[in-house]
């Protein structure tokens, strides 16, 4: 081999073994994901406006289609059918993980699966949820670019043949790049992929999700420019006696984010039982009914960010505020349940933002003497209730002030959204995330202190390692697997051969052990013995 010019093997090494490889790998994520991120962005503005002859067309009332003007606004009837057709078939047939809001997907391929997640996913979900966003789909598209930049991270990882340990850091790495780069917040970025992707907070873990971030963030920036989902006037605490009434919206707040998951898996439940044709005609067939939703609150249309801003500059009377939070949680809930693909994470803020500021329009009218801006409380409710919802308070915080770039209003929103959260938790242990995946009798939250302590250590820090005689002849293992495998990805295998030993080779791929030298064995007895000896109260 010629000088400079790396080996298979060397440059798997190189990428993976080595904090600089590491490195590089996040970097390299989070320019695919901030591309992904406006790509995808474009392409809901793009069939938006193919359909509406708009961008947005959530603030437009009731007016026709400029690109279906014979229909009237008839068209909004018509445009989920249209819509379901096209994603309906293409979620169905080459990926099935696409459907739906994507987070607890993502969450339980860390969990479960290592962090592999199919390479196809990434490309369906985006097409998928684009035409459904953009055909009136009441979603967000927080939630498939979480999924879209993970799936990327995971193919890239599976690519070269990365460890399950460094293989969700990966995944992670997506998904901070795709809230950075969509929401322009590149710390809540680095904290959702911690908080809810991780579940867990270590400095490695931390560096490469700030790593992807940023970059993410300036990808984005410098191919769409500066850009915020909202852009509202500045508002302030106006004296200490308010809290308690930002208090007692967290205390709301967080009950409303319980009861929108709740009536989200219900109306799923519901379609479901309704539902006995082929499942890639569903999205067309139930579109019917989200269109006639469409027709008496064209505002439900896509997103909905304009009216949400809408709503909290008070713009809007308190009686349509509450249309506008009831609305709301049926399109998105309606949208889910008939298999549309799109993220619950706008539909949280939304509801939160109205919600908020139609408590803030009557704590007003109650007490004039405050002097209250309702438009503050909307801001506050947004963080709330999303943190109800997915009982993640230090992401709610963040995203609400990168969101606006405003210190002021930080005491009454760290006070709500703990007490939202605080609430939340005492109703139910599960969250929006969790609670699909209960659902299907996936328990992340369930993992003994043994699976715990066995997922995050490597066969490397196990293994016996290997004797002369062995490296000369035959171990006479079962199989191979690779020394940065974690422990808890054998323990099956294991189980399966009992009292045989697997083989310990870099490259190998669990089946003949023939990549690289025998570095090692690992058996039962190995585990045990780490157990005893690291993690004793492990075996209590």
């Amino acid at each position: 081999m010629s000088a400079g010019v790396l080996s298979p093997r060397t440059l798997h090494r190189t990428l993976v073994a080595t904090r600089p490889g590491l490195v590089g790998l996040a970097v390299i994520i989070g320019v695919g994901a901030g591309i992904g991120s406006v790509l995808f962005h474009e392409l809901i503005l793009g069939v938006t406006w193919l359909v509406t002859g708009r961008e947005d067309f959530s603030d437009a009332g009731r007016v026709a289609s400029t690109h279906l003007p014979a229909l009237g606004y008839w068209f909004l009837l018509i445009a989920p059918v249209l819509g379901g057709l096209v994603y309906g078939p293409l979620v169905q047939w080459f990926a099935p993980e696409a459907r739906g809001h994507g987070v607890p997907e993502v969450m339980v391929a860390v969990a479960r699966r290592g962090g592999r997640i199919p390479a196809t996913v990434a490309a369906v979900k985006a097409l998928a949820s684009g035409i459904c966003i953009g055909t009136g789909g009441s979603v967000g598209r927080e939630g498939p670019i979480v999924q879209i930049g993970s799936a990327l991270g995971s193919a890239i990882g599976q690519w070269l043949r990365v460890p399950a340990t460094r293989l969700v850091l990966m995944v992670a790495c997506g998904a901070a790049g795709g809230i950075s780069a969509t929401f322009d917040a590149p710390i809540s970025g680095v904290v959702f992929g911690l908080e809810l992707i991780l579940r867990s907070f270590s400095a490695e873990a931390f560096g490469v999700l700030v790593l992807s971030s940023v970059t993410a963030n300036v990808v984005a920036t410098v191919i769409a420019g500066k850009h915020s989902i909202l852009t509202l006037p500045h508002f302030e605490l106006g004296s200490p006696v308010q809290l308690p009434l930002y208090a007692l919206l967290g205390l709301l707040a967080g009950l409303l984010g319980w009861a929108f998951a709740r009536i989200l898996y219900a109306i799923e439940d519901a379609c479901d039982a309704v539902w006995r044709g082929p499942e890639w005609l569903r999205p067309a067939v139930g579109g019917l009914v989200l269109g006639a939703l469409l027709l008496g609150l064209p505002e439900m249309y896509g997103v909905g960010y304009p009216v949400l801003q809408n709503a909290i500059e008070g713009r809007y009377v308190l009686g349509f505020l509450l249309l506008l939070v009831l609305g709301k949680i049926l399109a998105s809930s309606l949208t889910i349940g008939i298999g549309g693909s799109g993220g619950v994470f706008a539909p949280s803020l939304f509801v939160g933002g109205t919600a908020g500021t139609a408590f803030g329009v009557a704590m007003d009218a109650l007490f004039p003497a405050l002097h209250l801006d309702p438009g503050a409380f909307g801001l506050v409710g947004m963080a709330a209730v999303f943190a109800g919802a997915a009982h993640a308070p230090i992401t709610a915080v963040l995203i609400v002030f990168e969101l606006t770039g405003d210190y002021a209003l930080i005491l009454p929103l760290m006070a709500a959204v703990v007490l939202s959260t605080g609430i939340s938790h005492l109703v139910s242990r599960e969250n929006i995330y969790t609670l699909k995946l209960l659902r299907r009798g996936v328990d992340i939250g369930a993992d003994t202190a043994v699976d715990e302590a066995l997922r995050w250590v490597t066969v490397r820090e196990v293994m016996r390692p290997a004797t002369a005689g062995e490296i000369a002849g035959d171990t006479g293992a079962t199989g191979s697997v690779d020394p940065g495998t974690p422990v808890h990805d054998v323990l099956a295998t294991l189980a399966e051969h009992r009292g045989a030993s697997l083989a310990v080779r870099d490259g190998a791929d669990g089946t003949d052990g023939t990549d690289g030298p025998l570095l090692g064995t690992i058996a039962e007895h190995d585990v045990l013995d780490h157990l005893r000896g690291a993690a004793p109260a492990a075996l209590a």
